[in-house]
This record gives structure tokens, sequence and C-alpha cells, in this order.
């Protein structure tokens, strides 16, 4: 998997990050889009995102990231922002378990509002925390696998499994899209939420990642 040009791709994946307020969500977006990472931990106001073009086979899949940018401190979040979502990213700190105690709230809301072939992973962040671990890591697969989740966890400090975590959900989409365009005789632009129930050829299997490296 690796860069392309912005301008040249074939198709435009909406993937949202959602959680609590300082689990880390700004730097995964920052570190997997442009390779940086902020230790200024003062909180952004207002929605925001970045895109980058990434090769999955031969085809240039632009991800266009949405980030909170704090919003969720004041339960701000609109439908707007999961409108057109074909992937989630549902963050918590692994070093706060409070932060891991409301992912089934935020899970909800992800469900309420996006459409519901959206591709979620579970993110316990900062990983490079070891000694600070609240949340156990068989803890945490185990939820993603009742709820039908990938599980991965990260560090955008150190980079570990962030390109992992957006390759994997990316490519999880870029199945389903690849699945209905040859089940489709529509030649127009193909997005998860076209899918209607008579198209289903039946209950879809659920995948789970869970990576402990």
């Amino acid at each position: 998997m690796g860069n392309g040009k912005d301008e040249d791709y074939n198709f435009v994946f909406k993937v949202v990050l959602i959680g609590e307020s300082g689990v880390g969500k700004t730097n995964l977006l920052s570190r997997f889009t442009r390779n940086e990472f902020s230790h200024d931990s003062r909180t952004t106001i207002g929605v925001e995102f970045s895109t980058r073009t990434v090769m999955l086979g031969t085809a240039a899949v632009k991800a266009q990231i949405w980030d909170t940018a704090g919003l969720e401190r004041y339960r701000a979040i609109t439908s707007a922002y999961y409108r057109g979502a074909v992937g989630a990213l549902l963050v918590f700190d692994l070093t706060k378990h409070q932060t891991y105690a409301v992912v089934e709230r935020w899970l909800k809301e992800l469900y309420d509002h996006a459409e519901a072939t959206i591709v979620v992973m579970l993110v316990g962040n900062k990983s490079d925390l070891s000694q600070a671990r609240e949340v156990p890591t068989e803890e945490a697969c185990m939820f993603a696998e009742n709820n039908g989740l990938l599980f991965l966890e990260t560090s955008a400090l150190d980079s570990t499994n962030v390109e992992l975590a957006f390759e994997t959900v990316l490519k999880e989409i870029f199945a389903k899209v690849s699945k209905q365009r040859q089940t489709s005789t529509r030649t127009n632009a193909i997005t998860l939420g076209n899918a209607q129930a008579g198209q289903d050829s039946g209950p879809e299997e659920k995948r789970t990642c869970c990576i402990n490296l």
C-alpha cells in the first residue's frame, strides 16, 4: 500500500474518527496523512479532515479522514459528520479505562447516524505507554469480537500499527465496494450506502482483526 497522486484516484472513501477527547484521534490522523505527531495537547475546536491517496491493488483510493477536533467534548457532533462515511475508527486510550467504558455509547451513536454497512475498527491508542495500561488487550478484543468490529492497538507517537489500522479499514471498504460492483448492473458511482436489502445474497459475515504486537 503506497502513496498515490492526490488528484488521481478511482474511489473516495470517507472515514470518521470518533471517541472521547484526548485519546489521540488528531495525532492518528496527522500520523497517517502527514507522518506528523504533535505533543501539544491543546484541543482544536471544529471538524477538520485530511486526505491521503493510497493504492489498493491497481486502484487508487483517496481516503478522506474526518476528525471531530474537540466537538465530542460538548456532545456537539451532528449527523452531518457521519453522513456518507463508509468507515470509522472508534478510538480509546489504553491508559484511561473511562475512555474505553464509553465505547459502547459511541458505537450506538455511530450506528444511529451512519449506514449499517459501515466498516468499524476499535482502536486502543497509546500502546507505547505500556506501564500505564488500564485496558487489557483481551478485554477490548473480546468486545470487538462480540460486536463484529475490527480491533488493533496503536501508538500515534511511535507509529505502531497506525498504517495497518487505516490500511485494514480501507481494504475492508474496498472489498465491500468491489463486491457490490460485481453484483450491480448500474454504471454510475457506487457507494456502500446504495446497497439495497433485495440485492443482498444473505447475512454478511463479520470479520474481526485482533492483533497484539
